[in-house]
């Protein structure tokens, strides 16, 4: 029954609820020994509420019973990144600087969001320090592995929820996301995340890396995400910069498959990305399925170059921002990476910001016109597969930073462009391979309709590590 349950989408968990073939205390206790079998070799995990979730889980059983759901996701076992602040347990934010005492009162609106809908919540999940790094590892909580082989990095910043969704720890988690940190480690895991529209799901307290910054669904299949999306993408007051209320149901607007949707191919972004022949391929054959299903697809690149210097400029005076108040001996305890971007950002002037945002709007304004004649750009998720735990880059790459080997990911955090990681296929090492599909801003449904047509088509989704 373990592995049954552990198995199961989030739709499927529900659809057996309702039927009464299991209860959410039976998938909680199950989801609970997944992760007893799981960590702490994946190490995925900052904190297990083992008692609260079961809890939780009893409650939502006798709504079942009495045939009257809370919501949504009623009984559901979820997961949160520990960046966002959850009620009644501390968000450490990967940072040993950070103090568990204290009220801890509070929810972030999408953890409030899911609260409301009866979701069980299980744990808070690892990411690196502050969120600054597209790997998981940080001097509180060490290093975090990939399900698929824990020699590799479950990349980052959400790497600790993409395992704990790879491996049945909940099939529906939130991470964030401010320049792939939702697309990286669900690509690496083999799993589905959508970065939304900017806004589209309310974020606070407010990122000190700005309106780079997105809440997003991690999860095993679109159709989740569209679930979850329908749960956390409603307005809340204490974010000035969300959008108001979506229009419509993400559930409702998956179906319709791709037929005559214009689909733009960038294999390398114009030649500006050297991909692993093995993830080229894979993504190429995933590409021509979408043809077969009826898309119009045709091979052309966005225009732009990569903008990764302005990306650096916003992200580490953003990391400065988050770190500014701490005392010489806090600094001490920070991650050196952090350290050196930290100190980087810190020298940077308000003109230099200001260029930065010139370039961010002119690259909004391309993709904008690149939309007129495209519904959905499709790229690679990332140009390796996951490599090696522990380190930033892969060794022997000659790169010094992240967003070396990230160059398809953050340039739609620049325009805040809805943006989703499909798994389609595997290496020849057996590593998951993700294909990016994004959309015009606010065509979230679109990204997901997508992304759900190709795993109608048994394109995407991967066995279960």
């Amino acid at each position: 029954m373990t592995a049954e349950l552990t198995g199961l989408t989030a739709q499927d968990l529900l659809d057996g609820y309702r039927k009464g073939e299991f209860s959410p205390v039976d998938a909680t206790r199950a989801v609970l020994a997944r992760i007893e079998e799981t960590e702490p070799a994946l190490n995925a995990f900052v904190r297990v509420d083992a008692e609260g979730a079961l809890a939780a889980a009893e409650e939502s059983a006798g709504r079942w019973r009495r045939g009257e759901p809370q919501g949504l996701v009623d009984g559901i076992p979820v997961t949160v990144k520990d960046i966002l602040l959850q009620r009644g347990a501390p968000t450490f934010r990967g940072s040993k600087t950070v103090r568990a005492e204290g009220s801890w009162a509070e929810d972030a609106p999408s953890v409030a969001r899911l609260r409301e809908h009866g979701a069980v919540f299980v744990g808070k999940t690892t990411t690196p320090e502050f969120g600054w790094k597209g790997v998981t590892d940080s001097p509180l909580s060490g290093v975090t592995r990939n399900p698929y082989d824990t020699t590799r990095t479950a990349g980052g910043s959400s790497g600790g929820s993409a395992a704990a969704v790879a491996v049945g720890a909940g099939p529906l988690s939130l991470g964030t996301d401010g320049g792939g940190s939702v697309r990286i480690p669900a690509a690496f895991c083999g799993i589905f995340g959508l970065k939304p529209t900017y806004g589209r799901v309310p974020l606070y307290p407010a990122s000190a890396f700005g309106t780079l910054a997105h809440v997003g669904p991690m999860t095993r299949t679109a159709a989740d995400a569209a679930l979850l999306m329908d749960v956390i993408s409603g307005p809340d007051p204490r974010d000035w910069s969300g959008l108001g209320p979506a229009g419509g149901s993400f559930r409702e607007g998956i179906e319709g498959g791709v037929r005559g949707l214009r689909v733009a191919f960038s294999p390398s972004l114009g030649g500006q990305v050297a991909v692993r022949a093995p993830v080229a391929a894979v993504v190429r054959a995933a590409v021509e399925r979408l043809a077969g299903l009826g898309a119009y697809v045709e091979e052309n690149d966005p225009d732009f170059t990569d903008p990764v210097e302005a990306f650096h400029t916003l992200w580490f005076s953003g990391a400065a921002r988050v770190t500014q108040r701490l005392s010489a001996a806090q600094r001490e305890l920070l991650d050196p990476g952090l350290r050196d971007i930290c100190a980087q950002g810190a020298r940077m002037s308000a003109l230099d910001y200001l260029a930065a945002v010139d370039v961010r709007m002119e690259l909004g304004r391309r993709m904008g016109v690149f939309h007129s004649a495209y519904d959905v750009l499709v790229t690679p998720s990332l140009p390796v597969t996951a490599f090696e735990a522990g380190v930033e880059v892969p060794r022997g790459s000659g790169l010094r930073r992240w967003t070396g080997w990230t160059p398809f990911t953050y340039p739609f955090n620049l325009t805040q462009q809805p943006a989703a990681t499909v798994p389609v296929g595997v290496d020849g090492d057996g590593l998951p391979v993700g294909l990016q599909v994004v959309g015009a801003r606010h065509q979230d449904g679109l990204v997901l309709r997508v992304a759900h047509a190709l795993y109608e088509a048994g394109v995407a989704g991967l066995d279960a590590p």
